[in-house]
């Protein structure tokens, strides 16, 4: 760590600023958010710029913009019948340009005037959301502390949404189970986008995507558009920019990390594709692998890459061939569930020891087309790949007076495919009336082998089976919009499971009103329908004669429905206040076959449970958020909000419990400035920026203790936990305190960035849940917060 700092400020220190104004090109195209046609002629100017700059759209609705100073800046885009829009926080360098996308709503009233309802372009990309979801922009994720420029991580700063406090990247929105969000890239679904991944498609360590690739993206919490299904809690739909197609552009990254290249441009000149490619490797396991450093007890290595291909043509429409892959494996020595949870048992004894073994891999490309069909319609079809492979391996170190024995405990091999068939029909018959229907096909194929040792040192196949599920998904969507204050979306979802011939027909509604060009009232409603995870299809349950049976073959599709409410107000042109209040009521929720049992499907992590289920839980979750913003704006920003929620659920036993993901409460607080005109020269830019978190802690199944309160568990027999007081209680609640500091310096043709993270840097080690320890004093474990972490990173771009 010191040679790679040492490094990064030498750097720093002895490049050449020059004495030059630099200045950057600003293009892009202009287009209608519906069906995509070009808008000819329509007005775009660099907002405060003097004298004012700005073009107007040519033929092919595009624009451009030569010599604007580099820094921040913002565009104001008009266009005759058409809600105008300003973009702030353009982020400018002088090795980059910025081509951007423009999509304008048209007005159902026609006026020429322009009106600025918000100080920046926040609004998401899909026209249908009127409710529930929110946008993510690169420049945030870069921005933002904490984000360590990784999309995963970034989302934990909305209102209602919490991360996992072990250093994990799971996504928990409102006290729902991470693994009810869905992932989409480029519109599809995919698997799981993180390296490290646990079997259970939740979490991971350190994500496979970075902003060096992403455009801007969706994320949706409540009441989803009906384009929509198999996802209960979220969706996270990221995009990929298309790369630069005039000119050729790099990255080269160096982090703690990672270290990443990304290159682009055209494919040849005059033609309108690009390409965007991204690779990276590991910083640690790259050094080691060079032996540079010796890493001893824990050694993780990743590799991931990223590419667009974008391929327009004159007649057939444009086709987009995307692609995400990543690798991954560690390591660890003598590993307890203070450092690591693993799979399989989830204690200590003093005199055994254990290692893990990882390998992840994960695959994920489509090729997508989009298709013009006159002025009015626009045909967007796709046929995708997924998959996903993980190895556990847990030895255990068996130590006696003479020798160590060491044998395999515990082990997973399983490997996950999806094929994936979509197509989507888009009608806007005016600035009134928009349709939107379409038909998703898949094919999710499994294989999975899991073994353990019992009691008596025999190995037990838990799960053994190579199986495929069909599901074919429909949707129908329209939008009214009378006049430009209002707005109604209502369709209909329709998701069928053919292996097992579950379905459902689920009504999706929503509507905004703006009262002026200030205040904004949303209101969602929606039904929803998940699979669970397709292990729990085919559980193997011996009967009282020993013969396998598949009782979970019938399990059918989870259920929930969505209302929300949101009350969305502009104080100032910078400041935004917004209020939402929600609830999601779950039902047809797998649980135990037995009265007697506490167990849910919602609460299931990193544990694979292989039990009798049947459709008859339920659950709620319910709660209110209030978020200020002020968005960046002479160099510094704020955001405010806090959450006020609870997530329970009800097991065949009929008690009322907390999920495990219930943390009650979420308060985050970000800020920072940009300081410009650093310098000797005055074109250098530091910046600030930090994060505080605070939020309730996760329930936790206690270990037992008898009636004073003493430990009272017997291992041998499998007496730990106290499955009777199940999620009742918490341990510490959570506190984050991060800081960020970068500094940026332009070249004539290049740019430097140097970033440093320190996430958790008040070193907070809350308790997260407890285990039973051996050689502990008092015979208890504690899982906690990961400690303070540092990141540091040095870009280059040329």
């Amino acid at each position: 760590m010191k040679v790679i700092l040492t490094t990064i400020f030498c750097v720093a220190v002895f490049v050449q600023i020059s004495a030059q104004n630099y200045t950057q090109t600003v293009r892009g195209i202009v287009m209608d958010e519906v069906t995509k046609e070009p808008l000819v002629g329509a007005s775009v100017y660099v907002m405060d710029s003097d004298p004012l700059k700005g073009d107007a759209t040519d033929v092919d609705g595009t624009f451009r913009i030569d010599s604007v100073s580099v820094g921040r800046i913002g565009l104001l885009v008009s266009y005759i019948g058409y809600q105008s829009k300003s973009i702030g926080n353009i982020e400018l360098n002088s090795a980059k340009e910025v081509v951007l996308e423009i999509e304008l709503a048209e007005s159902a009233e026609k006026l020429n005037e322009v009106v600025i309802k918000a100080p920046s372009d926040n609004s998401v990309l899909n026209d249908f959301a009127l409710v529930g979801a929110k946008s993510i922009s690169p420049e945030e994720t870069s921005r933002y502390a904490g984000g360590f420029n990784d999309p995963s991580k970034i989302a934990s700063n909305f209102a209602g949404v919490s991360s996992a406090p072990d250093g994990g990247n799971e996504i928990v929105i409102r006290g729902n189970s991470p693994k009810y969000i869905q992932w989409r890239l480029e519109g599809n679904e995919i698997t799981n986008p993180n390296h490290f991944g646990d079997q259970n498609a939740i979490s991971g360590i350190v994500g496979a995507l970075n902003n060096n690739i992403l455009a801007k993206s969706d994320f949706y919490m409540a009441a989803f558009p009906s384009e929509f299904g198999n996802a209960l809690s979220g969706i996270y739909d990221v995009r990929i920019r298309k790369g630069n197609n005039e000119k050729f552009e790099g990255i080269l990254g160096l982090g703690l990390l990672g270290t990443d290249l990304t290159l682009e441009g055209p494919f040849k000149k005059g033609y309108k594709g690009s390409y965007l490619i991204n690779y990276r490797y590991s910083t640690i396991g790259l050094a080691n692998e060079l032996n540079l450093v010796e890493v001893d007890g824990a050694n993780l290595n990743f590799q991931d890459a990223t590419y667009k291909m974008w391929l327009p043509t004159d007649k057939m429409g444009a086709f987009s061939i995307y692609g995400l892959q990543g690798k991954s494996g560690f390591t660890f020595e003598d590993v307890d569930p203070a450092t690591w949870v693993t799979p399989g048992e989830d204690f200590i004894q003093s005199e055994v020891t254990k290692d893990f073994e990882k390998d992840a891999s994960l695959f994920n490309t489509g090729l997508n087309h989009f298709i013009s069909i006159g002025k009015k319609a626009i045909v967007e079809s796709s046929l995708s790949y997924s998959s996903e492979g993980i190895k556990d391996r847990v030895f255990e170190n068996i130590y006696t007076d003479d020798e160590t024995e060491q044998r395999l405990q515990f082990q997973t091999d399983l490997f996950k495919r999806v094929y994936r068939l979509n197509s989507i029909f888009t009608y806007k018959v005016n600035a009134k009336h928009n349709f939107r229907a379409g038909l998703r096909y898949s094919i999710s194929e499994q294989d999975l082998t899991q073994s353990s040792l019992n009691e008596t040192n025999q190995r037990t196949y838990l799960a053994d089976f190579n199986e495929s599920i069909e599901s074919l998904q429909s949707f129908a969507s329209w939008k009214y919009s009378p006049n430009n204050q209002l707005s109604f979306v209502a369709g209909l979802h329709n998701n069928n499971i053919l292996f097992n011939n579950k379905n459902t027909l689920e009504p999706r509604l929503s509507a905004q009103y703006l009262f002026n060009d200030r205040l904004e009232l949303n209101l969602g409603y929606g039904n929803h329908s998940k699979m669970e995870s397709i292990h729990n299809y085919f559980t193997i349950i011996l009967d009282d004669e020993g013969r396998r049976t598949y009782p979970n073959l019938d399990l059918g599709l989870l259920r929930a429905n969505h209302y929300v409410a949101s009350l969305k107000s502009y104080i100032t042109d910078g400041i935004q206040l917004s209020t939402e209040i929600y609830y999601q009521q779950l039902y047809n929720i797998p649980v135990e076959n037995s009265i007697s049992s506490s167990y849910s499907t919602l609460n299931e992590g990193l544990e694979l449970n292989y039990v009798d289920l049947v459709n008859e839980g339920t659950g709620e979750n319910y709660g209110v958020e209030i978020n200020l913003e002020r968005f960046m704006r002479r160099g510094f920003y704020f955001l405010l909000n806090a959450s006020l929620y609870e997530s329970n659920y009800t097991a065949l036993d009929g008690v009322k419990r907390n999920t495990r993901f219930n943390g009650n409460y979420l308060v985050n607080l970000l800020a920072g400035k940009e300081f410009e005109g650093w310098g000797r020269k005055n074109n250098q830019i530091f910046g600030v920026n930090f994060k505080t978190h605070l939020g309730g802690g996760r329930h936790i199944i206690p270990l037992l203790r008898d009636g004073e309160g003493r430990l009272d568990v017997d291992p041998e027999n499998g007496q730990i936990y106290d499955y009777s007081r199940a999620y009742e209680t918490k341990l510490d609640d959570i506190v984050n305190v991060v800081l960020s500091l970068s500094y940026k310096w332009n070249k004539r043709s290049t740019t430097h960035e140097l970033f440093l993270n320190i996430d958790n840097i008040t070193n907070n080690r809350a308790r997260l849940t407890e285990f039973y320890d051996t050689s502990a004093e008092n015979g208890i474990g504690n899982e906690r917060q990961v400690g303070i972490v540092p990141n540091v990173l040095y870009r280059f771009y040329f």
